[in-house]
């Protein structure tokens, strides 16, 4: 049954003109979300459904548009540089 129900999604998607790469990463986010949501949103429980390493699985949610637990690297504040003045080197 599942088996079918997948092959005919696949027919869909090829009729629509997905490439590969967006229903990969498609079917990945979805995935996790889903899996995410099973699991009350806890990443460490997620992560070991999913066999992978919590941090892995908390990055991926980041990178799906700011839907992740955490904002992207791009949002957040850059640090600050508090090494002080460099000295010229003679």
């Amino acid at each position: 049954m599942m088996k079918e129900q997948l092959e005919s999604l696949v027919e869909k998607m090829l009729d629509g003109q997905i490439l590969l790469s967006e229903a990969l990463e498609e079917f990945e986010r979805v995935y996790i979300e889903r899996a995410l949501e099973r699991n009350g949103h806890h990443i460490s429980n997620t992560a070991d459904t999913l066999g992978m390493h919590r941090n892995t699985v908390a990055k991926r949610l980041a990178s799906y548009n700011g839907s992740g637990p955490r904002a992207s690297k791009a949002s957040r504040p850059q640090k600050r540089d508090v090494s002080g003045p460099r000295r010229k080197q003679s």
